[in-house]
């Protein structure tokens, strides 16, 4: 049998079913060091060198990382994102890029639900107002009756639109491959984007980062939305063109932003999105919750598992399409 060494970067590694699976399977698995800065490509590339599959957070994994870590079989995302990952520079060097799918939309849908209630109700400017002795009692227009429109329907777009229906919204969806009947099961409207766009209150973001998908959200389609619109962003930064965000934010365009994702992450300090006060913000951690936890590392331990015993998990795998003959070489 094979040993390998795998090395755990994504958040919150040190604890979790996938210890003992790797090493009960003969195996050696560790977590990165937490103070290496591992969005420099440089210490990224020595910090993976000695292992052979990595279980990867969301830190990027550009052609110079690639192209110098021969050892390096499997890139499994904690995630569904790899936008991060060289997609093409590991097909070049038979490098596995895999995800994690069905792991964390419960807790991504009820993040965007926990941003969509707080800025509808003024924050986080009402909090930063209480803390400043100043008591400015105004009304809020009410959730319940108004639009919610999702951009993507996959798993966090379904998990989602379910609990917006809870709340008394009328949900409305754009996904280029839409669910026809979970959308008629749960009373969504499946529009156009340009549709959802003019029709929406709210507007919360789903789709995974492409070239289609890059800023998305930009001075062009903002101008076609209401006045006073909401945007949501848990999915990734780059849908969104932060500049023209916020100018619209400024301008009162934009009512409020919930972000979790940026287009440079960890968003530096200096951001004038973290001195706005209709801008809720969190560091990339929707899909954190302790029962996607335990899920998430599961998966990613088990598809390296599955891959090195010569399975191939295709639900899971992003590249190698139509790949019938790959092997994990040492």
């Amino acid at each position: 049998m094979t040993m390998i060494k795998v090395l755990c970067t994504a958040l919150n590694a040190e604890s979790g079913p996938h210890f003992k699976m790797l090493q009960s399977a003969g195996h050696e698995c560790a977590v990165v060091d937490r103070d290496l800065d591992l969005w420099d490509a440089d210490v990224l590339t020595r910090a993976i060198s000695d292992y052979d599959a990595i279980i990867a957070g969301s830190e990027p994994y550009p052609e110079s990382v690639i192209q110098n870590s021969p050892r390096l079989r499997v890139l499994a995302r904690a995630g569904v994102g790899f936008d991060a990952i060289d997609v093409p520079a590991c097909e070049q060097h038979d490098i596995v890029v895999a995800t994690t799918p069905g792991c964390n939309h419960h807790s991504v849908a009820e993040h965007a639900i926990a941003m969509l209630m707080a800025t509808s109700r003024g924050f986080p400017a009402l909090d930063q107002e209480a803390r400043r002795g100043e008591w400015n009692r105004n009304p809020w227009p009410r959730v319940w009756g108004r639009t919610l429109g999702l951009v993507g329907l996959g798993r966090i777009g379904q998990a989602t639109a379910v609990r917006g229906v809870g709340l008394g919204m009328k949900v409305i969806a754009y996904d280029p491959f839409p669910p026809q009947q979970f959308a008629a099961d749960h009373g969504i409207d499946l529009l156009s984007l340009q549709d959802l766009f003019v029709q929406s209150d709210f507007i919360s973001l789903h789709l995974p980062m492409s070239e289609e998908t890059y800023h998305l959200i930009n001075e062009q389609s903002i101008g076609t939305m209401k006045d006073g619109v909401i945007i949501i962003n848990t999915a990734r930064g780059p849908l969104i063109d932060e500049p023209a965000l916020i100018a619209a934010l400024q301008s009162g365009k934009v009512a409020a932003a919930g972000l979790d994702v940026f287009e440079v992450e960890p968003l530096p300090v200096s951001s004038p999105l973290l001195q706005l006060p209709n801008v809720l913000a969190s560091g990339h951690v929707a899909g954190l919750d302790h029962e996607s936890h335990d899920a998430t590392w599961e998966m990613g331990a088990d598809i390296i598992l599955k891959l090195l015993s010569g399975a191939w998990p295709a639900e899971c795998i992003q590249n190698m399409k139509g790949r019938t003959d790959w092997k994990w070489q040492a």
